[in-house]
C-alpha cells in the first residue's frame, strides 16, 4: 500500500506544498497465504471484517487515502496478519453499500445495519450471500438511485 500511495501521488504531482489535485482513494488490500492459514490486510479508511465462531471482528484501515497528500510527508499504511481457521470468512468493501440511501425513510443503509445482514447470513455458501446481499440492498433502494460504487468481497476458509 505504500508503494501504491507513493506511485499515485507521485502520478498526480501531489505535494505537501500544494497540489491541483487533492482527491484520493478508499481502498482495502489483502494477501491470502493459503499454506499456512493467514493473510495481511492494509486499507486506506474501509476496514477487513473477519467473522469467526459467530461473532464479527473489524480490523480499521488507516485514517487517510492512497494519493490526496495531507501531511509533512506521506503517511504508512499499517500491515495486519492475521491467522485464519477453518470457517473464518473474510470481507472487504467499498462504503457504497452501507451509504446507500433507501428504506422507507430514505435514510443510509449504515454499517451497523451491514454488519448485521452479514452476520445473519453466515451459514450460507458464498453464491447465496451474494444474492441475499443483491436482494437486500436492491430492496432497500427501491425507486432511489444508486449513489456510489457497492463492491462486496467475501472469501470463506
Amino acid at each position: 500500500m505504500d508503494k501504491l500511495n507513493e506511485g499515485v501521488t507521485n502520478s498526480l504531482h501531489q505535494k505537501k506544498d500544494g497540489s491541483s489535485v487533492k482527491d484520493g482513494m478508499d481502498i482495502s488490500l489483502i494477501s491470502i497465504k493459503k499454506e499456512n492459514m493467514s493473510l495481511d490486510f492494509a486499507g486506506a479508511f474501509n476496514p477487513l471484517y473477519l467473522i469467526r465462531n459467530g461473532e464479527l471482528q473489524i480490523f480499521k484501515g488507516d485514517k487517510f487515502p492512497i494519493g490526496g497528500f495531507v501531511g509533512e510527508k506521506l503517511e504508512n499504511f499499517t500491515n495486519h496478519n492475521i491467522k485464519l481457521m477453518k470457517g473464518d470468512s473474510v470481507y472487504i468493501f467499498s462504503d457504497g453499500y452501507p451509504d446507500q440511501f433507501g428504506g422507507e425513510k430514505g435514510k443510509k443503509f449504515k454499517y451497523r445495519q451491514f454488519q448485521e445482514l452479514l452476520l445473519s447470513i453466515q451459514d450460507k455458501s458464498m453464491m447465496e450471500q451474494k444474492e441475499i446481499l443483491d436482494k437486500t440492498i436492491a430492496d432497500w433502494m427501491g425507486n432511489l438511485e444508486q449513489v456510489d460504487d457497492i463492491l462486496v468481497i467475501g472469501v470463506h476458509f
